[in-house]
């Protein structure tokens, strides 16, 4: 199955990706996880000793919902999402890199970026199951953790729309300057993804390439239960 789920995303049209992370800032992925792998996180959900933490939403008004952060060693199914998308990321991430004139570079290889968290004292495990029952929704935000940040992140739906759950789509707001916030709203099948920005994503303007900050969320669950799969590639504090 590991094997598998690392040729499915080497098989993706990456070269489509990219291009559309270039011009829109993100990327919406076909189905990836089977429906049996989807139903794997959904009972994994329940089992407490996979968890660091749990976090309230509503304790810390970030919403209303749950979500936990897995501890290491992650489940080797998510290892392996880890490492392929980072793979393939690393590239759009040094691109982005170019294009605003900065000359550092992220490594190749995921274990290499994560060596590079650790020396900023960044060393929790990111990757994270959530939950949202009828009425819960994400406040727009961004998943920083600290002074190092991966530009990208992945985010999954575990059961189906309009039949496990209703509403919760993904959502996306593009702050640009001297003018208004616009928005995206995605919805995402059963086993497919998002790909967007972690903190902003580069926009060619008239004098070069500025920045766009880029927070996320989610919109109000309606009906029924909405679990998600986060693949956060950085570590935190």
């Amino acid at each position: 199955m590991i094997q598998d789920i690392k040729t499915r995303i080497a098989n993706l049209n990456w070269d489509s990706i990219q291009n559309d992370l270039d011009e829109q800032g993100f990327a919406k992925l076909p189905v990836i996880l089977t429906k049996e792998e989807c139903e794997y996180f959904i009972e994994l959900y329940c089992e407490e000793e996979s968890y660091r933490t749990t976090i309230n939403m509503m304790r810390y008004r970030f919403g209303n919902g749950e979500y936990k952060y897995f501890s290491y060693p992650l489940p080797e199914i998510i290892q392996s999402l880890r490492e392929s998308f980072y793979l393939e990321l690393v590239k759009t991430a040094n691109r982005w890199l170019g294009y605003l004139k900065k000359t550092e570079q992220f490594p190749d290889h995921l274990q290499d970026f994560l060596n590079t968290c650790e020396k900023y004292e960044q060393t929790r495990p990111t990757p994270l199951l959530l939950k949202y029952e009828t009425g819960g929704f994400n406040c727009l935000h961004q998943d920083l953790y600290g002074d190092l940040y991966f530009p990208f992140q992945v985010v999954f739906v575990l059961n189906q729309r309009d039949k496990d759950f209703c509403g919760g789509e993904s959502l996306l707001v593009e702050q640009i300057p001297r003018a208004q916030s616009r928005g995206h709203v995605i919805t995402l099948e059963q086993g497919s993804a998002l790909i967007f920005p972690t903190n902003y994503r580069p926009v060619l303007g008239k004098k070069g390439y500025y920045k766009n900050t880029v927070r996320h969320g989610v919109s109000t669950v309606t009906s029924g239960a909405r679990y998600g799969l986060g693949i956060i590639f950085h570590d935190s504090k």
